[in-house]
């Protein structure tokens, strides 16, 4: 790992400005109030704050706006309504059955909406802990509460409007990072140990994170009116960027080759090795240039990566004119489109260098006509979608319901066998409890381990220190360090929280501090407990239960970008915006089969059906779509001159196929009609064969260059990917069976 890389992209983050941001939100009032002797009315609107923290992750600025604000009102409700009831047990109850069903359900309405739910239930447990914090009077904890939520609200609008395009910049650094990742992890393929399977699987996982990150960034991008009709060229860069990086992304994803002909025919030279190497310093360089959008600096270009590209060329041509024979051809014609593939993304990452100078020129350079309201998504607050979720079909009524059981039955154990800080049983079943159960499960796994681990550090902490100042100093490190991971990594937020908290106690009431150390672990795992059993015993659900769902959406995605891509061949007009749509859309859609399977891998092995062929379908799929990526890098510049009819059976064969596949799964009649012949691609075949058979003999004779190898070159190229997309296609249809 590279320490000072990390360490650059940390700093430039919007994670740790996140974390600094709520830092300040959260100290400021009470440090302020504390200081005209009203630390317990401080400490109450930190309360508010740290509710409206929740729902102020990144977006479009309208939309954490108006979710800032509609927070803020609910808060002060729940506050009202909780400090009504507090005191009369029985109605208690009820009540947090109540408010967990409500604000678990809203999740229906989108990861926002689920955000402000969970923010009026960390608000609920806070009040019922109110004494601790806020004293008995409803009205004045309720209006406090308020208060604190509104100036965070204001002080998060009002960091944006000094630096509107700083997320962006920061959201965009990421998204280019993580396709540095994928790109390094295509690199391990041209490895000579390299584990196919093992590849494959990371390369699901970090395309996942790439969907995320690309995701986004569209929303910040396209959501936002100020930066897609702004006049002046920094928000038509960024949009310029975030362009060339998904098709960067999709050159990289088109790399899709024969990897172990490759090393059957390379394995005995170093060459494979050479290519190994100079993708990882192409994805180093990806890197540099992420952390450089982050930063808003301009990046450097590497000369040495120019100079080390043509000297791999120089390196092939030598080597291929010595090794090559009749026999080895093809598996050079190959190697030589790797090697243009490489030549193609180093002129990409040339021109996002150009892109981080900011030069005033580059607001010139015409954008690409997009309909960019086709590239987001919308979300319906209609009251019928909740009504339709009103059913245990719906995972969220599920979700809903189990989040509701669990917190009455900690709130009973909690009067049962009453401790001092009991709300904490609650704060830990509603941050566990997940609708997966893989993430409820790492949750609850995570904040136990953090929960003792970060015991210890504050112990340590006070065992050689007991000056206030180093105290207050070391929680503001944890508050900084925790926000900062709050988003990304629980299980590090959990370690440096919890000695944020054990140290805010101590300086509160050194007296009790022993008590509170044993209530926060006692609490934590009475509610990790009931979480778990939660999660295992009420309304499940089970990924298998959905895992056919994706599958089908992933046919019909890869079906319609395949459609968008192959047309070109045989003479349709081609759209960019439907292409580039289409193209989006099965991104999305091969991310969120590959989130789905790896959920499923977190399951009990009884509940992994199919798993097995659950493994395969991914991987097939992930494989069809980057061969379909790999024929549209080269649709500009030889579909016009291979376009012939010859492709219209060949495509409408795989379409037969992908539908074929997509009935099975339905459980349908099959309402396609039979096959067409596959004649046309033997065809194909066959022409090909007589340039292979041409270009052996040229080469028999000593001839290098020809015309012939120019055409073999380009025509093995695009009957190669039709051989893949069917041959795949039909594997499709015949693992569709096994979900039947």
């Amino acid at each position: 790992m590279d320490y000072i890389k990390e360490y650059k992209s940390f700093v430039n983050s919007h994670y740790l400005s996140e974390g600094i941001r709520i830092t300040i939100g959260l100290t400021l009032p009470a440090i302020l109030l504390s200081y005209f002797n009203h630390l317990s009315v401080g400490i109450s609107m930190s309360l508010g704050a740290s509710c409206v923290i929740i729902v102020d992750n990144a977006g479009p600025i309208h939309h954490r706006r108006n979710a800032m604000i509609v927070c803020d009102c609910i808060i002060f409700l729940v506050t009202l309504i909780i400090g009504l009831v507090v005191h009369l047990p029985i109605l208690l109850g009820i009540t947090i059955g109540a408010l967990c069903f409500i604000f678990s359900m809203i999740a229906v309405y989108g990861s926002r909406a689920s955000s402000i739910g969970l923010a009026a239930l960390l608000v609920m447990v806070f009040s019922i802990g109110g004494s601790s914090f806020g004293g008995n009077n409803t009205l004045v904890n309720a209006v406090n509460i308020l208060i604190g939520g509104v100036w965070y609200t204001l002080l998060s609008l009002a960091l944006y409007s000094f630096r509107p395009y700083k997320l962006a910049q920061q959201a965009l650094g990421d998204c280019i990072q993580s396709t540095s990742t994928f790109l390094r992890i295509k690199a391990s393929f041209y490895n000579n140990k390299t584990d196919y399977n093992k590849n494959y699987h990371e390369l699901l996982e970090q395309q996942v994170s790439v969907h995320e990150k690309q995701n986004l960034v569209r929303e910040l991008l396209f959501k936002s009116t100020d930066i897609i009709k702004d006049t002046t060229f920094t928000g038509r860069v960024l949009v310029m960027i975030f362009l060339d990086v998904v098709d960067l992304f999709e050159r990289v994803l088109s790399t899709q080759h024969d990897y172990q002909a490759l090393h059957k025919s390379f394995d005995k030279s170093d060459i494979l090795d050479r290519f190994h190497t100079l993708i990882l310093e192409m994805a180093d360089e990806l890197d540099e240039i992420g952390i450089a959008v982050k930063s808003g600096k301009t990046s450097e270009i590497n000369s040495r990566l120019s100079e080390h590209i043509k000297q791999l060329k120089s390196h092939f041509d030598e080597f291929r004119d010595k090794e090559r024979t009749a026999a080895n051809v093809e598996s050079f014609i190959d190697l030589r489109h790797v090697l243009e593939a490489i030549e193609d993304i180093e002129d990409r990452l040339y021109t996002l260098h150009s892109y981080t100078t900011y030069d005033k020129q580059l607001a010139k350079k015409s954008v690409p006509l997009l309909e960019y309201e086709q590239f987001i998504s919308h979300q319906d607050f209609d009251i019928k979608i909740l009504k339709d979720n009103l059913s245990f079909e719906s995972n969220i009524f599920r979700h809903a319901v189990r989040v509701s059981l669990a917190t009455i039955v900690g709130y009973s154990i909690s009067k049962l066998f009453p401790l001092g800080h009991s709300y904490w049983t609650l704060l830990t079943i509603i941050v566990i409890l997940k609708p997966a159960y893989g993430l409820t499960k790492k949750r609850n796994y995570d904040r136990l381990l953090g929960t003792i681990s970060g015991a210890i550090i504050g112990l340590t902490i006070l065992y050689f220190t007991k000056e206030k100042d180093v105290i207050f100093g070391f929680m503001i490190a944890f508050m900084i360090g925790a926000y900062s991971f709050m988003r990304t990594r629980y299980l590090v937020f959990v370690l440096l929280m919890t000695p944020y908290i054990l140290l805010l106690f101590y300086l509160l009431n050194p007296n009790s501090f022993k008590t509170i150390i044993t209530d926060r672990i006692i609490d934590t795992a009475i509610g990790s407990v009931i979480a778990f059993l939660a999660n295992i015993f009420v309304l499940p659900a089970w990924e298998d239960e959905q895992f056919v769902d994706y599958l089908i959406v992933m046919l019909e995605e890869n079906t319609t970008y395949f459609l968008e891509v192959t047309g070109s061949f045989v003479g349709e007009p081609h759209d960019l915006t439907q292409y580039k749509l289409a193209r989006k859309q099965a991104f999305v859609g091969l991310g969120n089969l590959s989130e789905a399977f790896n959920r499923m891998l977190t399951e009990p092995k009884r509940k992994q059906k199919n798993i097995r062929a659950a493994s395969q379908f991914v991987i097939l799929n992930h494989m069809f779509t980057s061969h379909i990526a790999t024929l549209a890098a080269y649709v500009q510049p030889l579909a016009e001159k291979y376009r012939s009819d010859e492709y219209a059976p060949i495509i409408k064969n795989i379409e037969i196929l992908m539908t074929k596949a997509k009935s099975t799964l339905q459980k349908e009649p099959m309402r396609v009609q039979s096959l067409v012949q596959k004649e046309s691609l033997r065809i194909l075949n066959d022409k090909l064969n007589v340039l292979v058979g041409k270009r052996k003999s040229e080469l028999d004779q000593g001839i290098t260059e020809s015309e012939t190898k120019n055409n073999l070159r380009e025509l093995k190229f695009i009957v190669d990917q039709f051989n893949f997309l069917t041959k795949i296609s039909g594997d499709i249809e015949k693992l569709s069976h096994s979900f039947s």
